[in-house]
């Protein structure tokens, strides 16, 4: 091999390839640079991308939820006399649909019984003998019945699972801080009162309400 052979110029395709991976490399930096958005701290933007927050969810929603079930909400004896004739039409016509049974808004008045757990009975006349009415007083509420109340709080809306939980639970710690915050729930047997509330229909006998309003008379 003679030294001409080795220092034998590129050929005007091989430069033109070079140029053209140059190019695109210049054109793909453009643009990251051009997609790429500064977020000022403290600023609006800022704002919008912090992390989801639980608190302010519950302190945004439950006015909204509270003011849709007292809208909607169903007398305790209509609503049981419904659900024993056809419960899949009282569905349809007072309940919101979830993945575990319906939720159904209700209304009633009655008297307090025994309190056990996080729950106090609670004695509506007109119910039926065989049906078990409690109200969960806390202090430890349970369930997503008023996450759920509505049909317009739905899991697409958070980024997993864990958050759409945290949304339930939020909602729940404001109705202990807006509707029970006042009460002493050992101390309600045998006063009369009247609540509007949410319950899920897993047992026809058995109602578990989760108040948005709970007044004593």
């Amino acid at each position: 091999m003679t030294d001409a052979t080795l220092s034998k110029p590129q050929q005007p395709a091989t430069r033109g390839r070079r140029w053209i991976r140059i190019a695109a490399a210049a054109v793909l930096v453009g643009a990251m640079a051009y997609s790429t958005a500064v977020v000022r701290i403290g600023s609006d933007r800022d704002v919008q991308v912090q992390t989801f927050s639980p608190a302010s969810f519950g302190a945004e929603q439950f006015p909204l939820i509270r003011q849709s079930v007292e809208t909607r909400a169903v007398d305790a004896v209509e609503l049981a006399g419904a659900i024993a004739a056809d419960k899949k039409a009282a569905s349809a016509k007072y309940g919101i649909a979830t993945s575990t049974g319906p939720v159904f808004p209700v209304r009633f008045t009655g008297v307090v019984g025994e309190r056990k757990a996080n729950y106090n009975t609670i004695s509506v006349e007109g119910l039926p003998a065989e049906l078990t009415l409690r109200v969960q007083t806390g202090p430890a509420l349970n369930g997503t019945d008023l996450r759920d109340a509505t049909g317009k709080i739905e899991f697409g809306q958070f980024k997993n699972q864990i958050e759409y939980q945290d949304a339930g639970s939020a909602i729940n710690n404001e109705v202990k801080t807006v509707v029970l915050g006042a009460l002493d729930p050992a101390a309600l047997a045998g006063k009369k009162v009247t609540v509007t509330g949410v319950f899920k229909l897993v047992n026809p006998k058995s109602w578990i309400v989760t108040p948005v309003r709970f007044d004593v008379q």
